[in-house]
C-alpha cells in the first residue's frame, strides 16, 4: 500500500513540474495581449502618421498644401458642362491674302534710276517706291504704292531695265492672312464651309479660333489633296510660309459634366478621379461617357463644381500607393 502511494506522489510531482516548465517556456509568448493597429499604421506610432513637412496620409486620401500642389505641377480645374467635339486634324500653311495683294509694275519701259523701298518695308498708299526713266520720253516718273501694306517681294536693281511685263514690287496687306489646309480625298465630304477650326501656330501662344471660308472644288496632282481655307485676322503672329496645325470641328455634343482626359486614373482596378476637398485629395470612382481629343464626359461620380486634379494626377496616385504599402508592413 505504501509503495502505491509513493508512485502516485511521484506522478503528481512530475505533472506539476511539467506544467511549470510549459508556463515558463510559452508564457512570455502567449501570455501577453497583442497591441492593436492604429488607423494610420502598425503599432502606436504607425508608418502612416503624417510628417508636418511631408505628405500626410489618412483613410480619406492624401493631404497636400497649395505649395506642394504647385511644386508637383498639379493643375486644378472644376468639373462642369462642356461640348465634346469630333475633330479632324489638318496641316496648313500661312499665305498672304491674295485678295489684298498688289503687284506694282512700271507704266512705261525704262531704266530704274532709284529703288527706295526694301523687302519687308511697310508703306502707305501713294508713297514712292522707285523712279524709272522712260525710254520713250526720256523723262523720269515715280512708281507709287497703290495700297497700304508690306513689301513681300522686290524684283529690280538700280540701273536695270524694267518693263511693264514684270512687277518691281509686290505689296500685301498682312492684316488678314490665308491659312490653307491640305484635305485628302478620304475627308473631302467631311469638311464644309462654315466649320469651326482651331489653329495652333506653334509659337506657344493660344490657339486661334476661326472658320473655314472656302473649300476648293479642285485637287492638286502632286499632293493628291484639295484646299480648305480660313481667313484669319493677323495680330503679328502669322507670317507667310510658316506651317500650322488645324483642328476642324466636324460635330459637337454638349454634356453636363466633363473633365480633362488626363485626370482619369486607375486605382485598385477602378476608374477614379482625384477630387480635392480642403487640402485632401480623395479618389472618387467615376463612370465615364463619351470623349474627344481633350475632354471626357462623367456620367456618375462627379458633380459640376467639384475641384479635381487635371494634370500630374499620377503624383497623387503614387502618394496613395506609398500609404497603402506602409499599411501592409
Amino acid at each position: 500500500m505504501m509503495k502505491v502511494l509513493r508512485v502516485l506522489l511521484v506522478a503528481v510531482v512530475c505533472v506539476m513540474a511539467a506544467g511549470a516548465s510549459a508556463y515558463y517556456v510559452f508564457g512570455a509568448k502567449f501570455g501577453q495581449a497583442a497591441k492593436p493597429l492604429t488607423a494610420k499604421g502598425h503599432g502606436e506610432k504607425g508608418h502612416g502618421a503624417g510628417d508636418e513637412k511631408g505628405h500626410g496620409h489618412d483613410e480619406e486620401g492624401v493631404k497636400l498644401t497649395d505649395a506642394q500642389v504647385a511644386a508637383a505641377g498639379i493643375e486644378l480645374l472644376q468639373a462642369g458642362p462642356r461640348e465634346l467635339r469630333e475633330v479632324l486634324r489638318l496641316n496648313g500653311i500661312i499665305q498672304p491674302n491674295q485678295e489684298t495683294l498688289v503687284k506694282v509694275t512700271p507704266r512705261f519701259p525704262g531704266v530704274v534710276r532709284s529703288m527706295r523701298k526694301r523687302l519687308g518695308d511697310k508703306v502707305k498708299k501713294d508713297e514712292v517706291l522707285a523712279t524709272v526713266e522712260s525710254n520713250q520720253s526720256l523723262t523720269t516718273y515715280e512708281l507709287k504704292a497703290p495700297i497700304d501694306g508690306t513689301i513681300i517681294d522686290r524684283d529690280g536693281t538700280l540701273g536695270e531695265f524694267a518693263s511693264e511685263a514684270r512687277p518691281l514690287f509686290t505689296i500685301a496687306d498682312l492684316s488678314t492672312m490665308w491659312i490653307d489646309f491640305a484635305v485628302y480625298r478620304r475627308d473631302f465630304a467631311r469638311v464644309r464651309v462654315g466649320d469651326p477650326v482651331a489653329i495652333d501656330v506653334g509659337d506657344g501662344g493660344s490657339t486661334i479660333e476661326s472658320k473655314i471660308d472656302y473649300v476648293s472644288p479642285l485637287g492638286t496632282s502632286d499632293t493628291q489633296s484639295s484646299v480648305a481655307r480660313a481667313v484669319v485676322p493677323n495680330d503679328g503672329r502669322l507670317r507667310p510660309g510658316m506651317f500650322v496645325d488645324g483642328r476642324v470641328v466636324l460635330s459637337a455634343r454638349p454634356v453636363d459634366v466633363a473633365i480633362k482626359s488626363s485626370a482619369v486614373q486607375t486605382l485598385e482596378g477602378k476608374t477614379v478621379v482625384f477630387v480635392r476637398e480642403g487640402d485632401t485629395f480623395a479618389a472618387r470612382e467615376v463612370e465615364l461617357g463619351g470623349r474627344d481629343a481633350d475632354w471626357t464626359e462623367v456620367k456618375f461620380g462627379l458633380m459640376a463644381g467639384d475641384t479635381y486634379a487635371a494634370k500630374n494626377s499620377f503624383v497623387i496616385k503614387a502618394e496613395i500607393g506609398k500609404g497603402s504599402a506602409s499599411h501592409e508592413h
